[in-house]
């Protein structure tokens, strides 16, 4: 016989819903979240939509904390409780987040949280509600990325053609001339003036060359999706192959090379970037570093990245020069070439390794006392890529 108590009720032609006919529309929900918590903020009820976007069975995460779905970031600044106390100053509380699901992915999503009052106005708990946006949040981060990018283009262009007409042209016009002097006066030449001159000569096109291999390797990696294949890597590993290539150097120059790095921590990049990138800040701390200095590497843990520090006792720089380091200006790639010994445009190809590999790059230096050169790079295969902090707000009907 059928219970009519666990259908809806028909009261003189009136349809009246059960408790249970409204439980079965929230599970029918499969695209969101829905449970609810007690006062004390611990969850008393979850849908099957829960358990399919956050991964908990209901029996895993009933009688647990609302902190649970939270990021530690999120967290750490009392988001979970700004959320409770603005539901109850205006009646409901939205936001756009990332929470944290069973295995500790990420993903986006749109949630709604507000007050559960009963009959009398007695306060029963709350209701939570989230929609999962990663996809849509992925592809606005996409398309902001993609303009940003050619904005960058534009940029660069502009810059490439200035470095080209200005910081390759100027050099090669005079290494013409010095070669043209030399086939018109060489019969008549003493034979140290000759050997002053190819000495010159040498030197300036060893610089042109390595200043065109700089521009386009940072050209190439700034622009071409080609070659990039990041993997786990033995941070301390690279650091010693950096340390042997540059050895020789330090040696003559009674610098000190060391690194406190423990051989078991590792970083998610591409192989030959991150060589390049340690090569070429190891290789500038030289440059500004005098004899009898040291240069230090040491690494920082945090929880999805690792912070490196190159040290070095050397000659520091100036806040003006800090500001325009990694900016690839025309101007500041001439001074910074002739006053600095070639200092600029090797960190540009850096800071691009970097930006490619999801990491970034600052200095802190003060002249005279040396600098400290960080940077950052994930510890392993982000599941995706989180874009900038800016909010993005999405429609409630979303």
């Amino acid at each position: 016989m059928e219970n009519k108590q666990d259908n809806p009720k028909v009261l003189k032609n009136k349809y009246i819903p059960t408790a249970e006919f409204y439980s079965q529309i929230i599970d029918s929900l499969q695209d969101y979240s829905i449970f609810t918590l007690d006062n004390e903020l611990i969850i008393n009820s979850w849908s099957s939509g829960s358990t399919k976007i956050f991964g908990y069975e209901s029996e895993e995460i009933i009688g647990k904390s609302f902190d649970l779905i939270f990021t530690e970031d999120d967290l750490k600044n009392g988001v979970s409780a700004k959320e409770i106390e603005t539901s109850l100053k205006e009646g409901r509380a939205t936001d756009n987040r990332w929470h944290v699901t069973k295995d500790n992915t990420l993903f986006y999503a749109y949630g709604l949280v507000f007050p559960l009052t009963g009959l009398d106005g007695e306060m029963l708990g709350y209701v939570k509600i989230l929609r999962d946006l990663t996809d849509r949040k992925q592809s606005e981060d996409a398309i902001k990325t993609y303009i940003k990018e050619l904005e960058e283009l534009n940029t660069h262009k502009e810059s490439v053609m200035a470095i080209l007409s200005h910081d390759l042209r100027s050099p090669l016009s005079a290494i013409i001339g010095t070669a043209k002097y030399l086939k018109d006066n060489f019969m008549k030449m003493k034979a140290d003036d000759v050997q002053e001159m190819l000495d010159l000569l040498y030197k300036s096109s060893i610089d042109e060359l390595d200043m065109l291999d700089y521009l386009v390797e940072w050209a190439r990696i700034k622009y071409a999706a080609d070659g990039f294949t990041p993997t786990t890597l033995k941070l301390c590993e690279t650091i010693d192959k950096v340390f042997e290539k540059l050895n020789e150097t330090a040696v003559v120059n009674t610098i000190k090379l060391h690194h406190e790095i423990k051989p078991d921590i590792a970083v998610y990049a591409d192989g030959k970037m991150l060589l390049s990138i340690i090569q070429n800040i190891v290789s500038n701390a030289l440059k500004h570093t005098e004899k009898g200095g040291e240069i230090k590497i040491s690494a920082k843990i945090e929880p999805d990245k690792i912070i490196v520090q190159v040290k070095d006792t050397g000659i520091g720089m100036s806040k003006e020069i800090m500001e325009k380091l990694f900016t690839p200006q025309m101007k500041t790639l001439t001074e910074t070439r002739k006053q600095n010994k070639g200092a600029g445009i090797g960190l540009l190809l850096v800071k691009g390794f970097l930006e490619k590999n999801g990491g970034e790059i600052w200095v802190e230096s003060n002249e005279g006392e040396g600098s400290s050169f960080y940077f950052t790079l994930p510890t392993e295969e982000p599941a995706y890529k989180i874009g900038s902090s800016d909010e993005i707000m999405f429609d409630e009907s979303a």
